[in-house]
């Protein structure tokens, strides 16, 4: 009897845990996905399409907020995928964004922070490490509008273009010196403890939530609009 109660016992403890597995990621790519709905809903005070048509790799960290009193500093975590061969979007991998010299403006404690990547080069940084934004490859606040369309041609010089919204606003931002990685933890959490964000960035890893599969459905949605307005 004692022992079919305690096996009983520990099957109960252990329900609460699987149950909830992978819950806050759920959460956190939820967040992603409505940022990123909200942020693009209006081209004419967005990412110009242009940018997005071309960009290798997109990141949307939700609500990247201010720590520490004396020496400031910001903290987020968020998701990246990237664009394959074939032009589709790959798979989220978790991902955690830090750094003292995020330019957001005075009285700002929050801000939903985007980053749009014109090349692989520094999502390959990413996957290999920790990835310096300004230092591993060039950082630029990046355009925005549709007034800004005609002139991105010319004008798109940098690796990486970066963007945040607080207070309503959205905006160019600097992000010199803000540091991005991989966040394995909540990665096995989604995708299992056998998964590299290699794997799961070249679509070589099987298993993905509902939450994370509507991150990525987002982001084919919205290029695949702003392909239609860079024409």
């Amino acid at each position: 009897m004692r022992r079919h109660f305690a096996l009983l016992l520990s099957l109960l403890l252990l329900f609460p845990l699987s149950a909830f597995a992978g819950q806050k990621e759920d959460d956190r790519a939820n967040d992603a996905s409505r940022v990123l709905s909200e942020i693009l809903k209006i081209p004419e005070e967005s990412i110009p399409g242009k940018l997005l048509n071309e960009a290798q790799a997109i990141a949307v960290i939700p609500d990247v907020v201010k720590a520490g009193f004396v020496v400031g500093g910001r903290r987020g975590k968020g998701l990246i995928a990237v664009r394959g061969s074939d032009g589709t979007w790959s798979n989220p991998s978790f991902i955690v964004l830090t750094g003292g010299s995020i330019g957001f403006q005075a009285g700002i404690q929050s801000a939903d922070v985007i980053l749009v990547f014109r090349n692989a080069r520094g999502v390959d940084s990413i996957v290999n490490g920790k990835f310096t934004l300004g230092g591993d490859a060039s950082v630029a606040a990046g355009p925005v509008g549709r007034s800004a369309q005609a002139s991105t041609d010319e004008q798109l010089k940098a690796e990486i273009y970066s963007y945040s919204r607080a207070r309503g606003l959205f905006a160019g931002i600097s992000l010199d010196g803000a540091v991005m990685q991989i966040d394995k933890k909540a990665n096995a959490a989604v995708y299992g403890r056998d998964a590299t964000s290699r794997m799961i960035l070249e679509g070589r890893a099987d298993k993905a939530s509902d939450a994370v599969v509507s991150f990525r459905d987002k982001l084919e949605e919205s290029t695949a609009k702003a392909a239609e307005t860079s024409k």
